[in-house]
C-alpha cells in the first residue's frame, strides 16, 4: 500500500483497495448537500461566492444518505480497531451524518462546535448568523481502546482541559489558495489550525492519517509537518494537482522528539524483569533510592532484595521507606561512573525499541 501520497479517483473505489485494518486516523469533510436554491447576494447587490460545486449537489435526501452510508462502510473496514474517525459538517448533514455513523455501529466520543470568529454574515437577516461547524469524533465500536493524547491538548490550552468548543478563525489570508485569477482555489478549504488539533489530539508519529475527501490538501499538508503518513483520495483532478502541490512544500517539524505525545498510558507496559533478562541490568546490580539512602540489589527474576526485604520494585521501595505505596520507577537509580540514573531511563530505552 503506498502513503504519503494523493490519489486521483472516487473515494468508495479508492477506499475498497486499501487492507482492512490498515488506517490510524480517518478525516472526513464530505459534501455538505447545502441545498442552495437561487443565488445568494449581499445588500450592495454584489454575489456572495458560496458552494455550488457540483460534487455537492444530490437529487435528494435519500440519495445523500446512500452516499453517505457507503463510505462511513469503506472507512470502517479500513480502520483499525483502535482508531478513531473525525467527520466535520453543517447543520445541512451533520445530524443525517452522525445517524448513519450510530446505526452502523461507530461509538460517538464527542461532538466539536468549531466557532469561527470571522463567519460569514447571514445577509438576508432571516436566520442566526450560521457561525459554526459540527465534528463528530468516533471510535470504531464501544469496546474500542482508542488513543486521546489528553496532555497534549491541556497544554495547547494553556494548562487548562481542552472543550469541545473550539474558537478557530476560517481560512483567509496567505493560508487561503487562490487560483490565477485570485478566487478562492476551494470553496471550503479548512484552516489548518483546526487539523493541527484534530490530528495532535488523536494520533501519534507515524501514524497513517487518511483523508476520503482531500480538496486542497489541509489533512496531508498538516499530517506531514507532524510526522504522521498521510493518504489523500479526491476526485477531481484539479483539486488534486492543488493539494499535491501544496504538500510538496511542506517541511516537516525538524525534529521527531517535538511532535511525540508523552501520554504515559497509550505506552507499551515494560515489566522490571524485561530489563534485566535483556540485559540492561545484571543480577546482582545494586539500586540506589534518592540520596543513596536506601540500596536493594537485582535479582534474576526481576525482583529486588534488601536487609530486611524482597519484592517488586515497588514493594522494597516502599518497604525501606516506611510508606504505604512507592512507584518503583521514579524511586530506584543505578550507578553510571558515580553519578545516579533513573532506572526509568532504561524503561524509556525498551519502549522505543518496542514501537
Amino acid at each position: 500500500m503506498d502513503v504519503n501520497v494523493v490519489r486521483v479517483g472516487d473515494s468508495l473505489e479508492l477506499l475498497a483497495e486499501l487492507p482492512p485494518r490498515s488506517v490510524d486516523l480517518v478525516f472526513a469533510d464530505p459534501p455538505y448537500n447545502l441545498q442552495l436554491a437561487g443565488e445568494l447576494t449581499r445588500p450592495d447587490q454584489s454575489r456572495v461566492d458560496g458552494v455550488e460545486d457540483a460534487w455537492d449537489r444530490f437529487d435528494d435526501l435519500a440519495a445523500y444518505d446512500d452516499f453517505t452510508r457507503a463510505w462511513l462502510k469503506g472507512v470502517q473496514r479500513v480502520l483499525k480497531d483502535d482508531a478513531t474517525l473525525w467527520v466535520i459538517g453543517s447543520y445541512h448533514n451533520i445530524f443525517r451524518v452522525g445517524t448513519a455513523l450510530q446505526d452502523l455501529g461507530f461509538w460517538i466520543l464527542n461532538d466539536v462546535i468549531w466557532r469561527k470568529t470571522n463567519p460569514m454574515p447571514n445577509f438576508r437577516g432571516r436566520r442566526f448568523t450560521n457561525a459554526h461547524e459540527t465534528l463528530i469524533w468516533a471510535a470504531k465500536s464501544q469496546d474500542a481502546k482508542y488513543g486521546f493524547n489528553y496532555k497534549a491538548m491541556k497544554a495547547l490550552n494553556d494548562d487548562l482541559q481542552m472543550r469541545s468548543d473550539w474558537l478557530i478563525p476560517l481560512c483567509t489570508g496567505a493560508e487561503r489558495l487562490k487560483d490565477e485569477n485570485g478566487k478562492k482555489a476551494h470553496s471550503t478549504q479548512k484552516p489548518e489550525a483546526l487539523l493541527h488539533r484534530v490530528i495532535l489530539a488523536a494520533s501519534q508519529p507515524g501514524d497513517l492519517v487518511l483523508d476520503p475527501f482531500l480538496g486542497s490538501g489541509t489533512t496531508a499538508a498538516v499530517a506531514k509537518r507532524l510526522h504522521r503518513r498521510y493518504l489523500g483520495f479526491e476526485r477531481d483532478p484539479d483539486y488534486a494537482a492543488l493539494a499535491k502541490e501544496r504538500v510538496a512544500k511542506v517541511q516537516p517539524v525538524e525534529d521527531p522528539a517535538l511532535v511525540v505525545s508523552d501520554e504515559k498510558r497509550q505506552q507499551p507496559r515494560v515489566p522490571f524483569g524485561w530489563l534485566v533478562e535483556r540485559g540492561l541490568l545484571e543480577p546482582g546490580t545494586v539500586l540506589f533510592g534518592p540520596q543513596r539512602r536506601w540500596s536493594a540489589k537485582v535479582r534474576a527474576d526481576g525482583t529486588l532484595i534488601a536487609a530486611d526485604c524482597k519484592g517488586s520494585i515497588h514493594q522494597v521501595g516502599a518497604r525501606l521507606q516506611g510508606a504505604p505505596a512507592c512507584n518503583g520507577w521514579q524511586f530506584w537509580n543505578f550507578d553510571v561512573e558515580g553519578k545516579l540514573v533513573s532506572i526509568d531511563v532504561l524503561r524509556q530505552k525498551l519502549r522505543a525499541e518496542l514501537n
